[in-house]
């Protein structure tokens, strides 16, 4: 199973449409190109012994950004782009722009 940083995580996620909004944990909520909100997010805690998302943990975020575990290690890591990842929610017709 996966498990990555969590600094790495929220640095990618903000380069691929989400944008955080803090609250008791920092959530991440994704915006298209043209910045329509969607109901995509996932969420990071704020707790700074964390340092690791565990597998766990990792592969409940992929489920709430609706990708599988490789694709989320792909969208983590970068082979999977910003707009590829528009393109595969816009397929699963998950986005209402």
């Amino acid at each position: 199973m996966a498990t990555r940083d969590k600094k790495k995580i929220e640095a990618a996620l903000g380069k691929k449409g989400f944008q955080k909004r803090k609250n008791d944990h920092n959530f991440w909520v994704y915006h298209t190109e043209k910045g329509a909100r969607n109901n995509i997010f996932t969420k990071t805690s704020y707790t700074p012994k964390m340092k690791e998302i565990s597998a766990n943990l990792f592969a409940q975020m992929a489920r709430q950004c609706h990708l599988s575990v490789q694709d989320f290690c792909d969208l983590i890591d970068c082979p999977l782009t910003k707009e590829e990842y528009y393109k595969k929610l816009k397929r699963h017709g998950l986005l209402t722009e």
